[in-house]
């Protein structure tokens, strides 16, 4: 089986994550695809994949070099609840010829190489894309496709190579897919998210994030007779939001810059609430952006009355760099790896997370690798068939790579 057949079979399945749910994995979509991932892993002669009760799948390449690193390959199952998943129809663009590409000549939906110019990059190749209506899920999907070739592959060669312990998570896209990580069973030196985007990306800077609720208490008079006694929380809550960077917005930033992103807000005049995501690559920053909301909720609990404005902040993961630098070869090894595949290195800072974040914290370093998708959690969601298939030779070249390093003593 190709890579894009293993894509496209995998895309058929709608794994969004709920983050209401308070089951692991959080939706029962999950739980089929993964006992179809074990099916398929067995049938590629991993002995030992097995679906454990909380819905991870692991699974064993074993090496043929008993000194070599074991070096742990990791995808995620669920896809964003951004935008509908479910009756994903994948389409392919053989020859992409750089003009646009209707998705959909009923809605209409268009692809673009205006609005989305990195199309240009991927003239003359295959595009596997969305009719418009659903996410494709490359993300990511795609990584799994990834791994499980470069599976097959080192499991039917005498080429040396170290142990590969391969692992698919649950809701990532949540922020919960390390929850319950088994590391004492995992057992790798390190390892490898494959849940990049473009090929070539590298990446093992990502936010530090965090989530929180600011709840406004409003008092509700009859309008006619609400002088000098209605507390309007809507209007509160825009005042508060008023109080943050105008600028300092997902829209506005990029690279290395953080920001404020309101992603949700609801309420009444007796009530409202508003959900905010707070990100920044730099951990002072990071600190004084939680600060400042709760600045902005002191600053108008003076002005309206103690009580009125309450914030409440949860940490979700930190930046894996610092506990990357310590492990820098693995790293260079990736970089050697595309270079020698003719693939040009792009290290990037991660604009989010990934399941490596949390894993690099709790003692296994892994940063993260391309798979080649781009414009991830939408309906323009697009990759090319040959930049999935050049990411399983990747993965294929870094864990032969370590081997024949450790084979000539040369440090990985």
């Amino acid at each position: 089986m190709t890579v894009l057949q293993r894509f496209l079979h995998l895309v058929t399945f709608d794994t969004h994550s709920n983050e209401e749910s308070g089951t692991c994995p959080s939706t029962p979509e999950q739980l089929e695809l993964g006992q179809d991932l074990v099916r398929q892993m067995q049938e590629i002669g991993i002995q030992d994949a097995h679906l454990d009760a909380y819905g991870y799948v692991y699974g064993t390449v074993p090496g043929n070099q008993p000194s070599a690193p074991t070096i742990g390959l990791i995808a995620h199952m669920d896809v964003s609840s951004d935008a509908p998943s479910k009756n994903c129809k994948p389409k392919l663009i053989p020859h992409y010829d750089g003009k646009e590409i209707i998705l959909n000549p009923t809605v209409p939906v268009v692809l673009s190489p205006e609005e989305f110019p990195a199309l240009k990059n991927h003239i003359g190749k295959t595009l596997v894309v969305t009719d418009g209506l659903t996410l494709l899920g490359a993300d990511d999907k795609a990584g799994i496709a990834e791994i499980l070739s470069a599976a097959q592959f080192l499991l039917n060669t005498d080429l040396p190579h170290g142990t590969v312990r391969i692992a698919f998570t649950p809701d990532e896209e949540i922020g919960r897919g390390t929850d319950h990580f088994n590391l004492d069973y995992f057992k790798a030196d390190y390892a490898y998210t494959v849940d990049g985007g473009a090929l070539g990306e590298l990446e093992y800077e990502n936010f530090n994030a965090a989530s929180a609720t600011v709840t406004i208490q409003g008092r509700n008079i009859h309008p006619g007779s609400a002088k000098g006694k209605m507390r309007n929380a809507i209007l509160l809550a825009a005042d508060y939001n008023a109080l943050l960077p105008t600028h300092e917005i997902p829209f506005c930033t990029d690279g290395y810059e953080g920001f404020y992103h309101l992603h949700q807000i609801s309420g009444t005049v007796e009530q409202a609430t508003l959900q905010y995501l707070i990100r920044d690559h730099d951990l002072a920053m990071f600190q004084s952006r939680k600060e400042r909301l709760l600045s902005a909720a002191e600053y108008l609990n003076a002005c309206h009355g103690s009580g009125t404005v309450s914030v409440e902040i949860t940490d979700s993961y930190y930046n894996m760099k610092e506990k990357i630098l310590p492990h820098m070869e693995i790293i260079t090894a990736v970089q050697e790896a595309m270079e020698q595949l003719g693939i040009s290195p792009k290290i990037i800072p991660i604009r989010g997370g990934t399941d490596g974040a949390r894993l690099s914290y709790a003692g296994l370093p892994c940063p993260n690798l391309c798979t080649g998708g781009e414009n991830y959690h939408g309906r323009f969601e697009y990759i090319p068939v040959e930049d999935m298939e050049q990411t399983v030779e990747l993965l294929k070249k870094i864990v032969m790579n370590a081997a024949s390093q450790k084979q000539a003593g040369t440090p990985l």
